[in-house]
């Protein structure tokens, strides 16, 4: 038709790369989806001897890490991210990954080891009881 103007290219090209796509990333991400933070309740984590001195163990189940010192003291934290609320699901010696960003925290300490996120996870009460490790409220 004349008089109206043809997009180039370069500009139907740069639209496509700049319109987001529906669902890309969407599930990794949602916050809604990703269960409670920490327990809600005293959850059983498996047995003591699980969690190998100066290691650490992931419970994806139950969204919580736990680690042992070098004098035997547990220690829960969260697994989920304090950026974007992804459960970790990654445990690389004591490293903490989040799938969605690649924060990264030790396992030891909750502390923030690479960003984006910037506030530690949520430490959890721990004990062991019967040879089993029992984390969250009333721990």
């Amino acid at each position: 038709m004349p008089g109206r103007p043809v997009a180039s290219r370069r500009t139907v090209l740069r639209g496509v790369a700049l319109t987001p796509v529906a669902g890309l990333g969407a599930t990794a991400c949602s916050p809604g989806e990703t269960g409670p933070a920490r327990p809600t309740a005293p959850v059983d984590l498996g047995a003591e001897s699980e969690v190998p001195e100066g290691g650490a163990r992931l419970y994806r189940d139950h969204n919580v890490v736990v680690s042992r010192g070098g004098d035997g003291t547990l220690t829960a934290y969260s697994t989920i991210c304090t950026h974007a609320r992804c459960p970790a699901n990654r445990l690389e010696g004591t490293t903490l990954i989040c799938p969605c960003h690649g924060s990264e925290f030790d396992a030891t300490t909750g502390e923030v080891l690479r960003e984006p996120a910037t506030v530690p996870l949520a430490k959890l009460p721990v004990r062991v009881s019967g040879g089993r490790i029992v984390a969250g409220p009333d721990a």
